[in-house]
């Protein structure tokens, strides 16, 4: 489910890649130089403009699914990002300030946002705003770009997906012309047929026709479920992912394909690579836990056990120098597949993300998840108590499109 595109990954391909980079190919986060003077209230040590609403939201939704209840100043700062029309914004000049005709909004941070604040609780009003405001910039295919009235692809409309959802919506009874998101997400679905069987693909070329993209195969898995950044496994083990089927699938039937062409894709080193522009390949890490998520979501954690144990292995360094939104998006795999998030192959993943940010108000030693955050002036919280584990989502690097940038699993 990886994100972002524009001026904020044009700036921060400069200075990311492999690790300190991508921050959209690899989850970290893309800012290109820290800030001498951050808001208290933000996780992570670089400017928020380029990309503070979703780190933000990623740190807050995975701490809550963690047990931790986030500090009340943080989710005030998220809070204050929000437009008058109720959409986010990406990019920033100036993130203190207010939004103005400059700001251009955008279905993912919007919908990320969305994600993390009803997780959270206590933020109907901004929630209720956004979703309205997502709504009214649905595409006639049922879909979303990743700005208003750009072409759909399968990663802006699974992430709002999940934030419908999230927010109490049917996502198949949201309509436009009479299509659902659901229409949208199986029109990017390739058949069950060649190498490239059951993937989705990020958008049609000029031409029309579907390439196979991991990132937007992760994306559209969970989105074709009806889940979220934060989904868990599925209630029981399917077995091996098989893609099968033929004519336009149902929405579980494409998840069920798209899980099969990711595991196909992490079977031989247990994680997927991203190509970019003159560098060797290397292994995604940021995508490879979003396949975590989706092979979990769609057939038990079982499923996704090859990548996980990589990520355990492997994933520590680039946790530690992409941010806050990597974190989030190893605690989101934990989750999903039931692994405790903080003893991650070692690491306590919840503290090390806490350790990114302003300490929060209230942390659970164990396992754990429950209503957190409800920000204002008393900032009062009921805390559910139950037993859960962390999930998902990061972030995928792009120029112009995030799928735009193929990937060889």
């Amino acid at each position: 489910m990886n994100f972002r595109r524009s001026a904020a990954a044009l700036a921060a391909a400069v200075a990311v890649i492999g690790i300190p980079a991508p921050a959209f190919a690899a989850g970290s986060s893309p800012s290109p130089a820290a800030s001498p003077a951050l808001p208290a209230g933000l996780y992570g040590h670089t400017d928020p403009k380029y990309d503070g609403v979703w780190r933000q939201s990623l740190a807050l939704l995975a701490q809550h699914t963690a047990g931790v209840l986030p500090a009340a100043k943080a989710v005030d700062w998220l809070t204050g990002q929000q437009c008058a029309n109720g959409a986010f914004a990406a990019f920033r000049a100036d993130a203190a300030q207010p939004c103005d005709a400059k700001v251009t909004v955008d279905t993912n941070s919007t919908a990320a946002a969305v994600q993390a604040l009803a997780a959270l609780g206590g933020q109907d009003a901004a929630t209720g705003k956004a979703v309205s405001w997502l709504k009214s910039v649905q595409n006639k295919d049922g879909g979303w770009g990743y700005t208003p009235g750009g072409p759909s692809d399968t990663n802006s409309t699974s992430v709002v997906i999940g934030a419908l959802t999230a927010a109490g919506e049917k996502p198949a009874a949201v309509l436009k012309d009479g299509k659902s998101p659901y229409d949208a997400l199986l029109g990017f679905a390739l058949p069950c047929s060649g190498e490239d069987a059951g993937a989705f693909a990020f958008q049609p070329d000029q031409k029309g026709k579907l390439t196979a993209n991991a990132d937007a195969t992760a994306a559209g898995v969970v989105g074709a479920l009806g889940r979220g950044l934060a989904a868990t496994a599925a209630g029981e083990d399917g077995g091996a992912a098989k893609c099968s089927g033929s004519g336009k699938p149902s929405p579980d039937r494409a998840a069920a394909d798209g899980a099969a062409y990711l595991a196909r894709a992490v079977a031989r080193n247990g994680y997927l690579t991203s190509v970019l522009p003159g560098a060797t390949d290397q292994p995604d890490y940021g995508n490879t836990a979003d396949t975590v998520v989706a092979l979990a979501a769609q057939g038990g954690a079982a499923q996704a056990r090859k990548p996980l144990r990589w990520l355990e292995q492997h994933a520590e360094a680039w946790a530690r120098q992409s941010g806050p939104a990597a974190y989030a998006q190893l605690v989101f795999a934990a989750h999903a597949t039931g692994t405790d998030p903080r003893d991650f192959g070692g690491i306590d993943l919840v503290e090390a993300l806490n350790a990114t940010g302003p300490a929060p108000q209230a942390a659970n030693s164990g396992k754990g998840a429950g209503d957190t955050a409800k920000s204002g002036d008393s900032h009062a919280v009921w805390w559910f108590g139950g037993v859960f584990l962390v999930v998902i989502i990061a972030v995928g690097f792009m120029l112009s499109g995030r799928g735009k940038r193929g990937q060889q699993p």
